[in-house]
């Protein structure tokens, strides 16, 4: 852990605390928890398969606490387009997409947004699967289409074009 995380485990529930705030985490019965000189230790109860499976996975998770309270997860989309455009209104992100209407899009707790020139989204926070879970809906709402490449993408996805149609000939020869 770093210098600034601190963790409490009591009754399987996982308490990491750090500068940019304070996740928490079940952990289930099988697996086990020692922290000790800043180390956390993971343990199993059995080798069984799903057991295994846990301990991995809780071990990643665990591990994306302690990143995330220290230096935190970013995702950045880029809105590719014309007249494709974001804005922050208080507590939420206004979406000017190509459809007809606004799409208001609120800002859950414990996530920072920004906005640069109405066309890149950054989302910072401590928990890594909620700001990936907002950056993938927020590119939900309009996915980079394959022909023009107009839409919310990630900032470092590459969108294939498509080849258009073909003007051909009116006669058949």
């Amino acid at each position: 852990m770093a210098d600034k995380v601190t963790a409490a485990f009591k009754d399987s529930v996982l308490k990491v605390t750090g500068p940019l705030g304070t996740l928490t985490l079940n952990v289930p019965s099988v697996l086990s928890l020692e922290i000790k000189d800043k180390v956390m230790t993971l343990g199993r109860a059995n080798e069984e398969r799903h057991t295994r499976a846990l301990h991995g996975l809780y071990r990643s998770l665990i591990n994306n606490m302690a990143v995330g309270v220290s230096h935190g997860y970013t995702k950045i989309l880029d809105i590719v387009g014309v007249g494709y455009k974001a804005e922050l209104k208080g507590k939420n992100v206004e979406f000017a997409l190509g459809y007809s209407h606004l799409i208001t899009f609120p800002i859950p707790e414990g996530l920072k947004i920004t906005i640069d020139k109405g066309a890149r989204v950054t989302i910072n926070g401590a928990d890594k699967h909620l700001v990936g879970e907002i950056a993938s809906q927020m590119r939900r709402l309009r996915p980079p289409e394959p022909y023009k490449g107009k839409g919310v993408r990630y900032s470092d996805e590459i969108v294939k074009k498509k080849v258009g149609k073909a003007a051909t000939a009116v006669g058949g020869k």
